[in-house]
């Protein structure tokens, strides 16, 4: 049954379905690489979307990454995000959202005893129709914050 999306969330009801694109990593410790990626948005009439996300190499296909998550919207204009990696990291982040773009800064990161050490997380996205454009900054492993992902990624269907 397709249950009605909840109201707090509404303002993000554009993001709901399969997007899919490429883009480009790199961080002072590795070396640079491109990507694949899978990110599915989807809702059950709560006052949250859930959130999927998945990497392959572009080179030859093998698994990168994978993270999961949930976004709400307490307030208009206000989006928190909580997302859970399997490295045993887990970031909660915030920021302002204003239609055409969302801003994200980690307010918590977090990790399991045997975790690389992230420290920060800031994610910015750029949205038009049929269109997400998205960078990630982090710091981890002793590195200050600095550039780690750009992105594009299109609405599948």
């Amino acid at each position: 049954m397709d249950r009605p999306i909840h109201p707090d969330v509404e303002p993000l009801g554009f993001l709901l379905g399969t997007w899919s694109g490429e883009g480009q990593g790199q961080y002072p410790t590795i070396s640079p690489f491109g990507y694949r990626e899978t990110v599915t948005f989807a809702h059950v009439g709560k006052p949250f979307i859930s959130y999927t996300q998945r990497t392959v190499a572009v080179d030859d296909g093998r698994p990168l990454h994978g993270e999961a998550g949930y976004l709400r919207s307490p307030r208009p204009g206000w989006v928190e995000f909580v997302v859970a990696h399997p490295t045993g990291v887990v970031e909660v982040e915030e920021g302002p959202f204003s239609g055409p773009s969302l801003r994200l800064r980690s307010i918590v990161a977090a990790g399991t005893g045997s975790a690389k050490d992230v420290t920060a997380i800031e994610r910015d996205f750029d949205f038009e129709p049929g269109l997400i454009t998205y960078s990630l900054r982090m710091a981890a492993v002793g590195q200050s914050l600095t550039h780690h992902l750009q992105a594009r990624l299109q609405l599948e269907g």
